[in-house]
């Protein structure tokens, strides 16, 4: 029985011989030690003009910020006091500093909110209260997506905006506070959307160099249900405020048309919304979305969408169904959108990945007895690449399994770089998928995926990790053309540099 299992995998997986090593310069940083027990998150990571790196993390109590040189050796260090009550509520960061929001809960209805600025060239670290707010349902952030998207700054840095919910017993509102980003002086602070009965769901946020916010979301016709009668029960609607003026401009969808979310892209003075649309139900993925917003008219100029194209099926699925899916157009499921990058010439690329909740049952032998827990599935990545006029370029997949979130990605010289840990060696089954996932007795590697500017992929691997730091992408970031991520020690940890 041994043997036909045996002879069953060597059928079915051969070894990838496409591997080949990283494009990328690939240095490590000196070990660094923290002096306190800190989580392995990375809350804010960035790089200055003079290559300076601050790093901002936190504990169950308190939050931690570091300074390291250009060769990411730790020059400062400082443990920030904070309250049980209080949590991180995003960030932003430009120039010299990273400024990140915190929210103070004293009591069940009084919400504090502070800005904390971190500078990293002068390693210093300040406080200061921007406004309180009473809340009668839920908090002050409810129903955000998971890309943290109650906090933006403008393209030239020199303005703030926060985006909070304001929903009352028998009113709907949303309010949007603006600060001046050096002083932190209350530029405007407006309220939108405030209806007693159709709800407003936020999708996205962004504010101009004028201090124009534009917040993004869903506006219900009736209760929070996505369809009514086999149709969507929502519109999606761009807001546009400033200091003295107040608009909102309906974004019209086809019938039979749904769409999960729509995400916020500037550029050359338009704003295009992006995202993923379905036909049977939100959430779904048939084909990728664009509505392109002329600011100044505050119109929309063109919609586009576009069907999923046949390369990410075939490296979903695999020759035959593949071919059997494309021809159904068939809906992917559970993806959620992570990374939005835009290029140099109007490219927009759109990476989401596959993430859903299933419960397993243990039993712990005692009287019958034992208790359900949930596991995480981390799974497919989906990569779409939009030119500049909203139709999609091209279109590629990852077959992946993992139970963390797990990649990142970022692009350097007009290719598209997808960094995560896979098995030791990338395994090609006979259909013709790769799959990225680690064997139960198997090594682990860090990959490099890199894609051309028409979607061909490379395998590039950047180390094995036996006998080596385990590094991990999804905390990394992306600045001044270089990627820096952090190993998962718990008290030693070093620097990747990928350049």
């Amino acid at each position: 029985m041994k043997k036909i299992i045996c002879f069953t995998l060597l059928l079915s997986f051969s070894l990838l011989n496409a591997q080949g090593n990283s494009q990328l310069k690939v240095t490590e940083s000196a070990v660094f030690k923290d002096e306190i027990s800190v989580d392995m998150s990375v809350l804010a990571m960035h790089t200055t003009s003079s290559g300076k790196t601050g790093l901002l993390r936190a504990n169950k109590n308190d939050f931690l910020v570091d300074v390291f040189d250009k060769q990411l050796t730790k020059i400062f260090s400082k443990v920030v006091e904070s309250n049980k009550k209080e949590s991180f509520d995003g960030y932003v960061s430009y120039g010299d500093e990273i400024k990140y929001i915190t929210v103070l809960s004293p009591s069940k209805r009084e919400r504090i909110v502070y800005c904390n600025t971190f500078n990293i060239e002068n390693k210093t670290h300040s406080k200061k209260e921007l406004f309180k707010a009473d809340v009668e349902k839920g908090g002050l952030f409810t129903g955000r997506n998971k890309r943290g998207t109650n906090v933006a700054i403008s393209p030239n840095g020199k303005y703030i905006a926060i985006a909070t919910d304001n929903i009352k017993k028998n009113l709907n509102s949303y309010k949007v506070h603006v600060f001046d980003s050096e002083t932190l002086r209350l530029v405007f602070e407006k309220s939108y959307q405030e209806d007693a009965d159709n709800y407003f769901e936020p999708n996205d946020l962004f504010i101009d160099n004028n201090a124009t916010v534009y917040p993004l979301g869903k506006l219900f016709f009736s209760g929070k249900s996505q369809k009514k009668e086999g149709n969507a029960n929502y519109e999606f609607v761009l807001n546009k405020l400033s200091k003295d003026t107040y608009e909102s401009l309906k974004i019209s969808l086809e019938k039979e048309l749904l769409i999960s979310s729509l995400a916020i892209n500037y550029y050359e003075n338009k704003l295009n919304l992006v995202g993923f649309y379905s036909n049977e139900r939100a959430g779904n993925i048939k084909g990728g979305c664009n509505f392109e917003i002329n600011t100044a008219t505050f119109s929309v100029i063109s919609t586009k969408n576009s069907v999923l194209p046949k390369d990410v099926y075939d490296d979903l699925y695999g020759d035959a169904k593949a071919e059997r899916n494309d021809k159904k157009k068939k809906e992917l499921r559970s993806f959620y959108v992570d990374y939005i990058i835009r290029d140099d010439n109007g490219n927009t690329f759109l990476l989401a990945e596959e993430f859903f909740i299933t419960q397993t049952y243990v039993a712990t032998g005692m009287n019958g007895g034992g208790y359900w827990t949930d596991n995480y599935h981390y799974d497919d990545i989906l990569i779409l690449k939009f030119d500049k006029t909203g139709a999609i370029n091209w279109g590629r997949s990852i077959f992946k399994r993992a139970n963390s979130p797990s990649y990142n990605a970022f692009l350097k010289d007009d290719k598209l770089h997808v960094l995560l840990n896979s098995g030791k060696n990338l395994t090609e089954k006979q259909d013709g998928r790769t799959k990225v996932s680690k064997g139960w007795f198997e090594s682990s590697a860090l990959y490099d995926f890199t894609y051309s500017v028409n979607g061909e992929v490379e395998y590039n691997k950047i180390q094995d990790n036996k006998g080596n730091n385990f590094y991990v992408p999804f905390f990394g970031t992306f600045n001044n053309n270089i990627f820096i991520m952090m190993s998962d020690g718990v008290r030693k940890k070093q620097f990747m540099i990928l350049e």
